[in-house]
């Protein structure tokens, strides 16, 4: 079996059994067993729902403490460009960059400009039109597990060039061993991250055999430890910045109008994400050419492991691109970039397969019989009593041994009226 890691864990002692993550889960991932929530390892995407939805903060992130930039001789922090959202009023990125460079990092390199380079490298790839439509954004990894597991005929479709941050962190290592004369394991690159599905696609890549990043710190950490530093920080003129198109990546929209401003759509939210996937897959959007998915509410400002209020930092951000030159990518990016450095997926995207009910068709097959024999003896109500999301998801777990018929509660209501007339019957039948 694959081994799999996820970043999204689930903290035993505060969970109370409630159904809330086991209703807002995109792939159903959440069961609830013996009165605590219990995540299923191969369907979890880390998408951070259930982490904004649970109230008792019973699902957190795991991600890497600033601590562990030690590991290496150097360390480069490679800050997504949501980070600056963070900061109300932020005129200027040069000093969040300065200021990550004073909490202990050597060096600093901007996600945004891995972004700039991704974006020349899907334009030149759609230039040769030979590709699926739409050609789907793989930036969002929760986007791509999502895909793998519920929509894996859509594989084909996703772009097969390398995150910005994977991009970003190949060029940073690269730039900073020829500038110091280091070797490159001596240099530890680590990711400002605001959401858990980046720190997932570090540890288990996506489309990659290794990530070309050493570790994930959380916005939310970097915040508290930026902002005094920032509030008496003077900007370094000599800072390369990316263009403002790099840096809108931050939020929905942005990928798709530095992309493909035209015959693009940019969805944002898992639900509306599976609703616009559900269309594509049936061929209801043909004339689409670019779709970019973020499976966070307004992009990647709405990680669940940011500090501000995503429509603040988005505005905080947009405020910012705009003061910055309207250089495109197109521009700035030289094309010897797309050949300097690893840009293309070293393995293909692969489906996930999760929903399969076992190895065997014949036993598989019975156990799509059994299923059907179930959902029509269940109520339907997908009320979730039973501790599984749904009715058919309770069939499946029932076909699966993972739990009984009785653990539904209108099944049991039913069966304790059909016992207790039993009863009254024979009780009738002695008296007479």
């Amino acid at each position: 079996m694959e081994n799999r890691y996820h970043s999204v864990r689930l903290d035993v002692s505060r969970c109370r059994g409630c159904t809330n993550c086991l209703k807002h889960c995109p792939t159903e991932a959440i069961r609830i067993r013996d009165g605590r929530a219990h995540i299923i390892d191969e369907k979890c995407i880390d998408c951070g729902e259930c982490i904004r939805i649970c109230s008792f903060h019973a699902k957190v992130a795991v991600v890497d403490p600033l601590e562990s930039i030690k590991r290496f001789k150097y360390a480069i922090a490679l800050p997504a460009p949501t980070l600056y959202g963070q900061f109300r009023g932020l005129k200027q990125p040069e000093l969040v960059l300065e200021a990550l460079k004073q909490v202990g990092f050597d060096d600093v390199f901007e996600v945004a400009r891995g972004a700039d380079v991704v974006t020349k490298a899907i334009r030149e790839r759609m230039k040769k039109g030979d590709y699926p439509t739409p050609l789907i954004s793989s930036a969002c990894p929760a986007v791509v597990r999502l895909i793998q597991v519920r929509f894996p005929s859509l594989l084909p479709n996703v772009v097969d060039i390398r995150q910005p941050m994977e991009v970003a962190a190949s060029m940073a290592r690269r730039e900073f061993c020829r500038k110091h004369g280091c070797a490159p394991e001596d240099v530890g690159c680590f990711f400002i991250t605001p959401c858990p599905a980046k720190m997932t696609a570090i540890r288990r890549p996506i489309g990659q055999i290794k990530s070309e990043m050493d570790g994930a710190v959380s916005v939310m950490e970097m915040y508290g430890l930026l902002l005094p530093h920032i509030k008496k920080m003077q900007a370094d003129p000599d800072f390369h910045l990316a263009t403002r198109y790099g840096i809108a990546w931050a939020s929905s929209n942005g990928e798709a109008n530095a992309v493909c401003p035209e015959d693009s759509l940019s969805v944002d939210g898992i639900p509306n994400v599976i609703r616009v996937l559900e269309e594509v897959e049936n061929n209801k959007l043909t004339d689409l050419k670019y779709l970019e998915g973020n499976a966070c509410m307004g992009g990647c400002v709405g990680g669940p492991l940011t500090f501000e209020n995503n429509y603040v930092a988005k505005n905080t951000i947009q405020t910012m691109a705009h003061a910055l030159p309207p250089t495109h990518p197109d521009e700035d990016v030289p094309p010897s970039a797309l050949n300097k450095y690893p840009i293309r997926n070293d393995r293909p995207f692969e489906p996930n397969d999760t929903l399969k009910l076992d190895d065997n068709i014949i036993v598989a097959m019975q156990k799509i019989q059994r299923i059907h024999e179930l959902m029509e003896k269940l109520p339907g109500y997908d009320c979730g009593s039973c501790g599984s999301p749904t009715c058919e998801t309770f069939a499946e777990d029932i076909v699966n041994g993972q739990c009984r018929e009785m653990d539904c509660i209108h099944l049991m209501k039913a069966e304790i009226q059909r016992m207790a007339q039993e009863m009254v019957d024979l009780a009738q039948t002695k008296r007479e």
